[in-house]
């Protein structure tokens, strides 16, 4: 059987998410990762994480604060261990009942068939404005 690629590595992460398989989606990651999601102060659903232990913890905070509504991955550019995907996400905030609309850029990096690199890039603007209560 043909190895997986990279890309397919990260890509499989996404419907795990979407069924709600946060354990599954965690076991995709390596014992040590790099992650890395620049947001606003107080945004309860980005912890620190430096495993998939971690990263677990990382999707259930997510599934407990957002409700995702839209996901549309337009490109995946894929160059030896790393991966980028770049897209359009939108979700609501449960708690004030806003939508996130942001376009998204995720660098990913798999080594030895693991996701080593979650570093995620989106309108911080929009995060802050859809969660806090102005």
């Amino acid at each position: 059987m043909t190895p997986e690629s990279p890309a397919q590595t990260v890509q499989r992460l996404f419907p795990l998410l979407a069924e709600g398989k946060t354990a599954e989606a965690a076991a995709l990651f390596a014992d040590a990762v790099s992650f890395s999601i620049p947001h606003p102060p107080g945004i309860p659903w980005v912890p620190v994480v430096d495993s998939a232990e971690g990263m677990q913890t990382f999707f259930e905070l997510l599934r407990t604060h957002v409700q995702p509504k839209e996901f549309d991955l337009r490109h995946v550019i894929s160059e030896g261990e790393d991966v980028v995907l770049i897209g359009r996400m939108v979700s609501e905030v449960k708690k004030t009942g806003r939508d996130i609309d942001t376009a998204f850029a995720l660098h990913a990096t798999v080594r030895g068939g693991q996701i080593t690199r979650y570093h995620l890039y989106e309108d911080t603007y929009a995060v802050g404005k859809a969660y806090f209560d102005d």
